[in-house]
């Protein structure tokens, strides 16, 4: 992967902030995880196969992107 260089103003690309978003969101509720025990939001999403786990990151990310370019 190539990187871009981060412009004067600080700049982010729409990709690296609906990452954090992701990761946010991810830790946070405990999203596609395989286990229900923990604290916060219990919600469906429950993965039972890594496989599962990184499909559900996955879909997440896309979501996160599309709020953050302002698509609906």
């Amino acid at each position: 992967m190539e990187e871009t260089p981060v412009t004067g103003s600080g700049a982010r690309r729409n990709e690296d902030i609906a990452l954090d978003l992701m990761k946010f969101v991810a830790m946070t509720t405990g999203y596609g995880r395989t286990s229900s025990s923990g604290v916060g939001f219990q919600g469906g999403g429950a993965a039972a196969k890594p496989e599962d786990y990184a499909a559900h990151l996955l879909e997440l990310y896309g979501k996160c992107l599309q709020s953050v370019a302002g698509k609906k």
